[in-house]
């Protein structure tokens, strides 16, 4: 069965990333953006980073330019987004598309594993994927869905 800790995907800092490391972890993986009306949950999410990492949470964003060109920047202006904007401090991926023949393998396989309402495919930026302890995908969350109102989850999945 395949499992979250199945893929690899490179840092924005271009360092291969075995997700196996997060193994024993729950994983929040959302598709980023740094132009994008939603793009302030960014701070949402950096709380919940530093409320939950040392319980075991790790957020991986993923920053992908596929809806409205809301992405169109190189690595160093994702990081300076990320970081001068908002203080990121979790893990931030290499810019990649998340639906199409190019899709990341790891979205392939998120979107099979945690379907969405119509369709499979991710639909906007901010799209979020709850991952387990086990690696399997528990819930997928709307782009419009704002961090702080998944708190139940991520803490039922880090109490399982």
């Amino acid at each position: 069965m395949t499992t979250l800790y199945d893929f690899e995907i490179r840092s924005l800092q271009g360092k291969e990333l075995n997700l196996s490391s997060y193994k024993g972890k729950v994983v929040l993986v959302v598709n980023t953006a740094s132009k994008c009306g939603l793009t302030p949950q960014y701070e949402g999410l950096q709380a919940l980073y530093e409320k939950y990492k040392d319980q075991g949470l790790v957020i991986l964003g993923a920053p992908c330019n596929q809806f409205a060109n809301q992405e169109p920047g190189d690595a160093g202006a994702i990081e300076g987004s990320c970081l001068v904007n908002y203080g990121v401090s979790f893990p931030i991926t290499e810019k990649i598309d998340v639906n199409g023949k190019n899709a990341h393998p790891l979205f392939a396989y998120l979107k099979k594993a945690a379907p969405g309402t119509l369709s499979n495919a991710v639909k906007w930026n901010f799209t979020k994927f709850l991952v387990g302890k086990d690696g399997q995908a528990i819930k997928r969350f709307a782009p419009t869905t704002k961090p702080e109102s998944i708190v139940a989850d991520i803490e039922a999945a880090l109490a399982a």
